[in-house]
């Protein structure tokens, strides 16, 4: 904070002052949820223009130079997020993991509430209420004070809902574990199906549980079990509803 630097330059405080305000727009901006859930990043931003990207798709599929540089700046990406996350520190503190948190990238947001997810307990969210409260009572307040009071409001709200959404995460891939086993040792698969999807037991864990038995199948050359397993997969996103 500038409050902290004594004789700063005036050109400094103004960059540390943006890159606050950057950074709350877009925690305030964030929204998470169970069925949007994607800590790795791998399903990308929110999807929005399906006109736009229909039209981008169908350049892709045209342009094998469109395609590699889009390709590219894919795994160009995916490793400066690898990087960053095992370049940081994982905090110990309730004020450490404050701050550590208003210093994560949006789209990181996810990823770290399920890697530290342990840390964001009653204790943590007493400390960040116990924060709030001076900050909204204080008797004299200064605009970094202010300042302060909207990043950690945003910051409670996106934590919030998160932890929720990880937590209801949980408990659906522990049933979507089983669901799976009903499923692959099933002698009727789409009878099967038909009766989880009565009882409302197909949804996105049970395909992210499937995608991850895919890609290990495949890895571990097991091509039969990979191609059954994705036409199961296939069978399970026609008969799911979101």
């Amino acid at each position: 904070m500038a409050t902290l630097f004594t004789g700063i330059a005036t050109t400094t405080i103004t960059t540390i002052t943006t890159a606050r305000t950057s950074r709350r727009t877009a925690i305030s901006r964030l929204r998470v949820s169970c069925v949007g859930w994607d800590p790795e990043g791998i399903l990308g931003p929110p999807q929005t223009g399906h006109i736009a990207k229909l039209e981008f798709k169908r350049r892709l599929e045209k342009d094998s130079e469109a395609r590699e540089a889009f390709e590219q700046h894919v795994r160009e990406e995916k490793e400066r997020r690898r990087a960053l996350r095992q370049s940081r520190i994982v905090p110990d503190t309730p004020t450490e993991v404050i701050e550590y948190f208003l210093d994560t990238e949006a789209q990181e947001i996810e990823f770290e509430i399920a890697r530290m997810r342990p840390l964001l307990n009653n204790e943590f969210f007493s400390h960040l209420q116990f924060e709030l409260g001076q900050l909204r009572f204080g008797v004299s307040k200064t605009q970094d004070m202010e300042d302060r009071l909207i990043e950690l409001e945003a910051l409670q709200k996106a934590l919030l809902e998160g932890t929720e959404a990880y937590d209801k995460m949980q408990v659906e891939l522990i049933t979507a574990k089983k669901s799976l086993t009903t499923i692959l040792t099933s002698k009727d698969v789409k009878a099967t199906l038909l009766e989880m999807v009565e009882r409302n037991e197909l949804n996105r864990s049970l395909l992210t549980l499937l995608d991850e038995n895919i890609s290990n199948a495949q890895k571990g050359d097991q091509k039969q079990a990979a191609a059954f397993m994705e036409k199961v997969r296939g069978a399970v996103l026609k008969y799911m509803t979101v």
